[in-house]
This record gives C-alpha cells, sequence and structure tokens, in this order.
C-alpha cells in the first residue's frame, strides 16, 4: 500500500491506519466521535493526499467541455466546479472537483481508488485535441484539509491572503511558512474549510497548522459520518460505473447543452432512473449500514439496498442514504424498514441533507 508524505506525523500522534483506495491512511487518532464534533464545532486538520490531481493545460476549456459532463469554460480564473467524468453509456467513473488556476490551466482532484481509470479516460479523449496536455502530478502534490467553523480564523492569521474574500468553490495562490500553497475554499465534510495544495515535504506545514490553538487531527472514520451528514455521495457507494448522475439525484450537474460531450446520448435516455438514492432517518441506536436491505412495511421483497448508514454524531439518531426503486412511490415521510441483521428496524424518507450548516 501507499502512504503519504506524512505518515510519520501520523504515526507520532498514535494514529490508527486503514487501508483506502490503496494507500495506508489515519483512520483516527482516538475518538472518531470527538474527532467528528472538533469539526462540527471547530477545527479538525485531515491528511487527504491520496487524492490524485492532474493538471490539464493548452486548449483546456474545449477540451474539459468534451471530456466532462459540465461544462467547464464557464468557470472563472480562480473558481471552481463540481462534475463527473463518465464512459460512454453514461456510467460514472469518478467524480471530481475543477479548479480553474488560469486561462488555459486547470486542475483536477480525482478520487484515489479511481486515480488511474481518470487519468487514462482523460488522455484516451486527447485525441482530437492535439494542442491540450493531460499531466498527472499526483506525486508532486500533497493536500491537507482544515475544516470546520473556527478554520476561517485560524489559518487567515498565517497566510498573505484575506480568507474573507476567498468565496465558496474558489482557489488563490498564497504563502505559507514561506511555502508556496493553493488555498482552495472547498471540503467534504458540510463544515466551512479549507483544502491547501503543498508541493514538496509538507510536514513543517502540518506541524505548524496542528500547533494552533483549537486545531485537532482528525481520521477518515469521522470523515465519513461528516459527509454523509451533510448527504454527499462517495465513490463506491452512492456513486459507481453502474450508476448515472441522475441515480444520486445529480442530473443537475450534466450541461445538456453542450454540443457533444462523451455520454451525452446514453445520458440523454437516462433521465428516468429505475433506481434513485433517498435519504433515510430512524429512532433508537442501530444504524443500517451498507449494503442492508430495505422493505416496505410487511412486504417480503427488498426494494434497495443502503449505500452508507451510521448513527449520526450530531444528530443523535440513525441516518443513511439508500437506492431505492422509483416504482414504488416513495416521497419524504414515507415509512420503510431496514433489516439490521434479521431485525426490521422502521425507517421514514427524509430530506437530504441531514445536516446543513448555519450560514
Amino acid at each position: 500500500m501507499l502512504n503519504t508524505k506524512l505518515r510519520a506525523e501520523h504515526e507520532k500522534l498514535g494514529a490508527s491506519f486503514t487501508e483506502f483506495g490503496g494507500w495506508e491512511m489515519p483512520v483516527r487518532y482516538g475518538s472518531d466521535i470527538d474527532e467528528h464534533h472538533t469539526v462540527r464545532n471547530g477545527c479538525g486538520l485531515f491528511d487527504i493526499s491520496h487524492m490524485a490531481e492532474i493538471r490539464v493545460t493548452g486548449s483546456a476549456e474545449d477540451f474539459l467541455d468534451f471530456a466532462l459532463i459540465s461544462k467547464l469554460s464557464e468557470i472563472e480564473v480562480g473558481r471552481a466546479k463540481y462534475t463527473m467524468i463518465c464512459n460512454d453509456q453514461g456510467g460514472i467513473i469518478d467524480d471530481l472537483i475543477v479548479y480553474r488556476l488560469d486561462q488555459d490551466e486547470f486542475m483536477i482532484v480525482a478520487n484515489a481508488g479511481n486515480h488511474h481509470q481518470v487519468v487514462e479516460a482523460l488522455k484516451q479523449r486527447l485525441e482530437n485535441f492535439p494542442d491540450t496536455q493531460v499531466v498527472d502530478e499526483s506525486g508532486i502534490w500533497s493536500l491537507i484539509a482544515m475544516q470546520g467553523p473556527k478554520t476561517n480564523q485560524i489559518l487567515g492569521s498565517l497566510v498573505d491572503v484575506d480568507l474573507t474574500e476567498l468565496k465558496y468553490y474558489s482557489i488563490a495562490a498564497a504563502r505559507l511558512l514561506d511555502q508556496d500553497v493553493f488555498l482552495a475554499r472547498t471540503g467534504y465534510t458540510g463544515e466551512d474549510g479549507f483544502e491547501i495544495f503543498v508541493a514538496g515535504d509538507p510536514s513543517k506545514i502540518w506541524q505548524l497548522l496542528l500547533a494552533q490553538d483549537g486545531v485537532e487531527p482528525c481520521g477518515l472514520a469521522c470523515r465519513d459520518t461528516l459527509r454523509l451528514e451533510a448527504g454527499m455521495p462517495l465513490y463506491g457507494h452512492e456513486l459507481g460505473i453502474d450508476y448515472t448522475p441522475f441515480s444520486a439525484n445529480l442530473g443537475k450537474v450534466i450541461r445538456f447543452d453542450k454540443d457533444q460531450f462523451v455520454g451525452k446520448q446514453a445520458l440523454e435516455s437516462a433521465k428516468h432512473p429505475d433506481y434513485r438514492l433517498f435519504g433515510l432517518a430512524g429512532q433508537g441506536r442501530r444504524a443500517a449500514r451498507a449494503d442492508y436491505e430495505i422493505f416496505l412495511p410487511g412486504e417480503d421483497v427488498a426494494i434497495g439496498k443502503v449505500t452508507s448508514g451510521a448513527l449520526s454524531p450530531t444528530l443523535q439518531e440513525p441516518i443513511a442514504m439508500a437506492m431505492l426503486q422509483v416504482d414504488q412511490g416513495l416521497e419524504v415521510g414515507s415509512e420503510v424498514e431496514a433489516d439490521v441483521r434479521g431485525t426490521r428496524i422502521p425507517y421514514k424518507i427524509v430530506q437530504l441533507p441531514f445536516y446543513k450548516r448555519e450560514r
């Protein structure tokens, strides 16, 4: 398995590790619940250097409009967009964030487990774009996420840019501890925060950030409950090659007004999927986990399964996202049951997300 450049720092902090996307990553440093609440109420620090960074230059905006399902040519310099790369059948190869660094320069951040598939798919789509270059820079960059309501104040005192001027889904070059970095106001927790792109050794920056009052290290376990509460999909759970964006209620990401893009024809025929993502909320303490089956009350045939589920640390109730049959007439308030190790546990359909921060 691969390790990030911060592996030694995590070991010093007593982290427990887990495999994720081919990397050995810190899953927790102490209590999952404490780390979750740190992000919701203060400032949590994550090593997310397993993510892939891919730079696109040259005739980049025309290429990306063809290669991805959104209209990337509309992004202004210094802004970002959430999008996806699909195959010819409309299946999701990966979900991405694309940052526009300059007029003809973009940075794509892809999921660790799909790193090579995304690079390969992009390069295969270069045939009619001889002036465009796709360069995998994943070995250059480390990525550190600071997330939580106190992040702006803490990080703002350490960098040479005014973070109050950096809008959500924006990116800016900055200096941090005498190093050139990019600061992106993005994240995967449902809280305000920043993702910091560091070239070279990130150890001193990690140590500086962790030394700030109120900052605590956080692992993948709490990152998962945070993104679940925020209704954010995870590839391999709510997203996958067998799903289209419509299955995950993300059809709005697609721009059909583009003349041509990979997967367009298939996606035009996929607007009404058989299965769609729903939010579920229960009572008590028993949570339905991924792959647990969902039933209508009193019925013996499953209508779908849980894609992600947990006992919500913030809401103190079981929550889940599930892919369920669209033809069952389900709507907000509908009652269903999850088979939790042989016991039927009642849930209700609720509107996503489960949690939304105050702005």
